[in-house]
């Protein structure tokens, strides 16, 4: 039914929850290991944290002045083809779909089913079952509507946050009565000597990817109550709440664990808890990991399906896909269309190949998208209601450390970044045969 229209019913909590719930997800619990290999200092790796969420707000707030001038379904797609030309908008949507949120769609509903595994034995083809039936389940509550989805991703983050500040308050209170407890800051600090600028890039760009999907939220525009006001103030509220969570969490492994013991955890988090409570810690970090990307998976598998809805309404996907239920007001097509994908990459396992060659190419998109404030400041009828703060410095600095992430991964992986640019760049014939079969005769 194409002549029905989105619904606006997310609000203010909605839109934090979405922001702070998508991205707030299994990294935080194993990401620190990865910061600290390259940095094994206590607190280069704490200012390491802080500084990805203050990136992380940059880029937000460059999001967010697009946001507030084309209020529109599609986020970043939106503002791509808007500012640049339909075909990189349409480059976005390829690369969404083939491989970067179907592919941590699927990465997510894998790392939720292993660590179901740990109260029910599972082999590998019942992860996969674990994992494709979490993704049912979830574009099922999407589908049948947003305020549901939207209620349960609130319901979920509310509670994800006061999980992560009960396991920091106990932490510390816990943590205090160890024999060697944090004993180990002279230790750390003995490294800080070789601690490099390139070192400290990589801690950085390592801190970056744990928070991405901070943009999703732009994508429900349409059915965003005062999308102008309301989704600018969440992205702000929603990165400084998960910015303090990543640090205190931080805090807590090395008020417990050594470094070193830091840098070689492979689930540092419930090496944390087991340390500090014995086996039933590392029980109850289990059951929060999975409770965490529950919601980080509930607000990716949310937003995502309305990048694919705006494009088949610009004419750029299969006209199907433009359809919104007639009952539940979602688009319903586009939802079982991303289900479907991203189940296929979970019972295949391509999803690791391709995901871990494409996800880089995203922060040419973003890098993209904040140089295309100046460009649009100088375009006539450019009003957005809101301005991002700090320009042109805040933008002219996140699209420095987004080149440098793509640079780096091309410098330190080359083959396989060329793979990665090479599917991304798949898209280009297939964008120009679209518009010529499609094109009026």
């Amino acid at each position: 039914m194409t002549g029905s229209t989105l619904k606006r019913t997310l609000r203010l909590p909605h839109t934090t929850s979405l922001v702070v719930g998508t991205i707030v997800g299994a990294s935080i619990f194993v990401q620190a290991s990865e910061v600290t290999h390259h940095l094994p200092n206590i607190p280069f790796v704490l200012l390491a944290w802080t500084m990805s969420g203050v990136l992380t707000l940059f880029g937000a707030l460059a999001c967010a002045e697009l946001a507030s001038a084309f209020p529109r379904t599609g986020g970043v797609y939106v503002f791509l083809k808007e500012t640049y030309s339909p075909a990189l908008g349409f480059l976005w949507g390829w690369a969404m779909f083939w491989v970067m949120h179907s592919g941590i769609i699927a990465a997510m509903s894998v790392v939720f089913a292993r660590y179901t595994g740990f109260f029910i034995p599972l082999d590998d083809r019942g992860i996969r079952l674990v994992a494709v039936a979490a993704i049912a389940v979830i574009s099922a509550i999407n589908y049948t509507g947003v305020r549901i989805g939207s209620t349960i991703q609130t319901t979920v983050t509310i509670g994800k946050v006061l999980a992560v500040v009960i396991v920091v308050v106990v932490g510390f209170v816990v943590g205090s009565r160890l024999p060697a407890h944090f004993q180990y800051g002279a230790d750390a600090t003995a490294h800080a000597a070789g601690v490099t600028a390139p070192d400290f890039m990589l801690a950085l760009i390592a801190g970056l990817f744990a928070f991405g999907g901070w943009h999703v939220v732009t994508y429900t525009a349409e059915e965003t109550v005062d999308p102008e006001r309301t989704i600018p103030l969440a992205l702000v509220l929603g990165i400084g709440i998960v910015t303090v969570c990543y640090v205190a969490l931080n805090a807590v492994y090395f008020y417990v664990l050594p470094v070193d013991r830091v840098i070689a955890s492979t689930r540092v988090a419930a090496d944390a808890a087991t340390k500090l409570l014995g086996q039933r810690g590392g029980a109850a970090i289990s059951g929060l990991v999975m409770f965490s990307v529950f919601g980080a998976m509930t607000g990716s598998m949310m937003a995502a399906p309305r990048v694919y809805f705006a494009m088949a309404r610009d004419g750029l996907l299969f006209q199907w896909v433009n359809q919104i239920h007639p009952r539940f007001r979602t688009p319903h097509r586009a939802i079982v269309l991303q289900a479907i994908w991203a189940s296929v990459l979970v019972w295949t396992g391509t999803y690791r190949q391709l995901f871990t060659r494409v996800i880089f190419t995203e922060w040419i998109f973003f890098a993209l998208m904040a140089a295309g404030i100046f460009m649009l400041r100088r375009r006539p009828g450019y009003a957005p209601t809101y301005r991002v703060w700090g320009y042109p410095l805040v933008p002219i600095v996140f699209i420095v450390f987004s080149a440098a992430i793509v640079v780096n991964r091309l410098v330190s992986e080359p083959l396989d970044s060329a793979a990665g640019l090479g599917l991304v760049a798949l898209g280009v014939p297939v964008y120009y045969l679209w518009c010529r079969n499609s094109a009026p005769r």
